[in-house]
């Protein structure tokens, strides 16, 4: 019995305390040149509504309402601290912190029922797999130096989907693809991420010999997924008012001139070698496919994304991380 609640004592601390400490150093321990104008921001600025980020509906009204509850909050309830709480930050940046650090939690508490599921040998012994666990908490909170009110929701989603895709993988169960096709639904209105858990099926279930044979089997539920992701993606283009443009910029020449976008190019290049050398053979093809199958994604970070902003190779690094860490 104490055994039991030891485990579960030290599970709390793990997968908790410890990533809610760190995350909460990266916000308030120092600042980076990107949260320094954010923190002047005394509310959601009006460019997200009228820019790229107006797709993202909902962390913009997440923001919108949370700062509001943070404002009221603060001015009635906790006044006599205000001065204080300012300091560190304005309302909207408190609010940030709020939004992305639950979701935070939820994504690390996710991320180690999935190296639970059916860890390779080398993760067999918990604490090697809670080592794991605590590198991919640490990846996330170092590329929080671009603190956005969008990457965490949408990292979690992505993480969500990952664990039904598994889950559909060990038990074939329907209702588990229905789930995974509601949260890539619900995350196409967080971040274009969504697409992301297409790839990672298809990398799973889809095997080359298999359409040599014939077998389309699984490419229907891929093309169910696909859907998931098409009509909302095309809703919000139609729906959103006109003045949104697509893209923010194209950055395909600064991306491979700047040394700075050349570095965070290499910082995304090695997270995912690092994760590959922890896959046995069966990992490491896993990744190859998943790579492949995400090429588009790749393709699109390279034209419109900036490589120093690493926040955008975050879910290819944590996939590396699970498909390294599961026994295909």
């Amino acid at each position: 019995m104490f055994k039991i609640f030891d485990e579960k004592i030290n599970g709390f601390l793990f997968t908790i305390v410890f990533p809610f400490l760190l995350f909460f150093i990266s916000y308030y321990g120092f600042e980076t040149s990107y949260v320094v104008g954010i923190k002047s921001w005394e509310k959601v600025p009006a460019f997200m509504f009228s820019s790229v980020y107006a797709y993202r509906v909902i962390p913009n009204y997440l923001s919108v309402h949370v700062t509001d509850a943070v404002t009221y909050i603060v001015n009635h309830h906790l006044y006599f601290a205000k001065n204080f709480i300012l300091k560190q930050g304005s309302f909207f940046y408190h609010s940030t912190f709020l939004i992305n650090v639950f979701f935070f939690l939820l994504t690390s508490i996710v991320m180690y029922k999935i190296l639970q599921l059916k860890p390779v040998e080398l993760l067999v012994n918990e604490k090697i797999r809670r080592m794991m666990h605590l590198i991919a908490v640490f990846f996330i909170v170092i590329m929080q130096y671009v603190p956005t009110n969008c990457d965490c929701i949408a990292l979690f989603f992505y993480i969500l989907g990952i664990f039904f895709t598994l889950k559909y993988l060990e038990n074939r169960k329907y209702k588990d693809l229905v789930a995974l096709g509601a949260f890539i639904f619900i995350s196409t209105f967080i971040r274009e991420t969504a697409c992301l858990n297409i790839a990672f099926f298809a990398a799973v279930f889809i095997n080359p010999e298999n359409l040599k044979n014939g077998n389309f089997a699984f490419v229907k539920e891929c093309l169910f997924l696909a859907a998931a992701f098409v009509l909302p993606y095309i809703g919000l283009r139609l729906l959103v008012p006109q003045q949104a443009s697509f893209v923010e910029g194209v950055y395909l020449a600064k991306n491979f001139t700047s040394p700075y976008n050349m570095m965070g190019l290499l910082f995304g290049i090695l997270s995912i070698f690092f994760a590959y050398g922890f896959a046995e053979d069966s990992g490491k093809k896993m990744i190859r496919k998943y790579l492949f199958f995400s090429s588009p994604y790749l393709i699109m970070i390279t034209l419109v994304g900036l490589f120093w902003e690493t926040r955008l190779f975050m879910p290819l690094i944590l996939t590396g991380f699970v498909l390294a860490s599961y026994q295909f």
